[in-house]
């Protein structure tokens, strides 16, 4: 946190959180009602893990999808298998979610961004390689627990760009 600074962002589990206090070991953030109500962080227990990542800055290697830490929804773990040395998991989200998720898309889960291997209804499976299991807390689910997702922001705004004009011949 050497490099953190009051006003920057942390994604904390992929929501995105801006640092209010510094303190040597970490740092305080508020959150608000609709964070508590779209995350789970209203179910986190104090010395739970969680994955941090700082805000990326116009001269940082963009690894994954584009990510803004605005949480989506949860979404619930339904089975975790392993797969050789890779796990396999099975996530339900909200069936509101279900449209902008697509095989071979981009989805975030607690923050981690990745790829979708398959989808069934509005159910879809992911596979976490030895990497990013050895380097996230994913390597901690097992079915049952829920997650915080933040589906495809260029699907999300795609959508909404596709139905604006309809929108305003409907009013």
């Amino acid at each position: 946190l050497s490099d953190v600074k009051l006003g920057d962002s942390i994604a904390t589990n992929g929501v995105c959180l801006t640092v209010v206090e510094l303190m040597s070991d970490g740092y305080v953030a508020d959150i608000s009602a609709e964070t508590v109500n779209l995350t789970g962080f209203s179910h986190y227990q104090v010395g739970k893990a969680v994955n941090l990542e700082k805000a990326v800055t116009p001269t940082t290697r963009l690894g994954g999808h584009m990510v803004s830490g605005h949480v989506d929804g949860i979404a619930h773990v339904d089975d975790r298998q392993f797969r050789g040395q890779a796990i396999e998991f099975w996530l339900t989200p909200p069936v509101e979610l279900g449209r902008y998720i697509a095989h071979k898309g981009s989805i975030t889960i607690d923050g981690v961004s990745l790829t979708v291997n398959e989808v069934q209804g509005h159910r879809f499976r992911l596979t976490i390689v030895p990497h990013t299991a050895g380097e996230t807390t994913l390597v901690d689910l097992k079915a049952g627990d829920n997650v915080n997702i933040e589906v495809d922001l260029i699907a999300r705004h795609l959508e909404r760009l596709m139905s604006y004009g309809t929108q305003e011949q409907e009013s």
